[in-house]
């Protein structure tokens, strides 16, 4: 009989890539888990593991493992949330890793929506950067995330994860007041400018770069800050020109800076829970007002 804790140990370090940093995720001291890792070697009778560089890497049998442990994962959420489903009441705590702008935008909304259809759910909310949440949620220490669509993010075919799709979010050009292309500015037209932005890591840092590249240049991005706010004001200092989610600037003070529309870039947003514990009674009603506010919003 295969321990369901050594599976879980066994996503951990694949998900990771290394001992050290799976033991910290599951908070085991890296002896405890290469003593998982050897449990479940003797029980499935194959090595699962090999050295790669300072990490390791599946073995043929360990990706085959890897691909039920997450069948089996799954369902034992399904079944925790099917038995949750029969608890008398839907009271409780949902942890949510949000970044920030999302944590006004649908977050917050939903939550107060939710006083008045479900007053006994309890929402706690982490800030977490789009790309932070999701590693949050596969390793148990939040319930629900909100994040965006970014170049090594699962995709919707990922096995670990159910997703709801929420907004696509525009992007703006920020220029200083007075810039000689505030009237026409086109991403083609400031390849020349010095640019402030994200830094590398940053879901938008790859946004904003991308799209640059897509319109023949690579931004000269010499400032970076991962908040909008002293974004924009570092515009407004004249230091550079940014392009900046549109929702990142609603009811943003903007002195100094005029904000002109451009098409392209966005930024896709979603919510993302668990494989199988959609379900909870504790998840649903958060689900639903955020798929609620989300179509309300208005980001065209």
């Amino acid at each position: 009989m295969i321990d369901t804790r050594r599976l879980r140990t066994l996503r951990a370090v694949a998900d990771h890539g290394t001992v050290t940093a799976a033991a910290a995720a599951l908070h085991l001291t890296p002896s405890a888990v290469s003593q998982q890792l050897v449990a479940l070697e003797h029980e499935v009778g194959h090595r699962l593991f090999t050295r790669d560089g300072r990490g390791v890497r599946l073995t043929a049998v360990g990706r085959i493992m890897l691909s039920h442990a997450n069948e089996v994962l799954a369902q034992l959420e399904r079944a925790e949330a099917e038995v949750a489903a029969y608890a008398t009441g839907e009271a409780g705590e949902v942890t949510v890793a949000c970044f920030a702008t999302a944590i006004s935008a649908v977050l917050s909304p939903a939550i107060a929506a939710l006083r008045a259809t479900s007053p006994g759910v309890r929402v706690r909310v982490l800030d977490a950067e789009g790309d932070h949440s999701l590693t949050m949620l596969l390793d148990g220490e939040v319930d629900l995330a909100i994040a965006v669509e970014y170049g090594g993010a699962p995709d919707a075919a990922d096995r670990r994860l159910s997703r709801l799709p929420l907004y696509a979010e525009p992007f703006d050009v920020v220029l200083p007041a007075g810039h000689p292309l505030a009237e026409s500015a086109t991403l083609t037209a400031l390849a020349e400018e010095t640019w402030i932005g994200p830094y590398p890591g940053n879901p938008v840092h790859d946004v904003i770069t991308f799209a640059c590249r897509q319109a023949g240049f690579t931004p000269d991005l010499r400032h970076c800050s991962d908040d909008f706010r002293a974004v924009v004001a570092l515009v407004g200092a004249g230091s550079g020109v940014a392009l900046v989610p549109r929702l990142a600037l609603r009811d943003m003070a903007l002195p100094g800076v005029v904000v002109r529309r451009t098409p392209g870039p966005e930024r896709r947003v979603f919510a993302a829970v668990r494989r199988g514990a959609d379900a909870r009674p504790l998840l649903r009603p958060l689900l639903s007002a955020l798929r609620t506010v989300a179509e309300s919003l208005g980001t065209g």
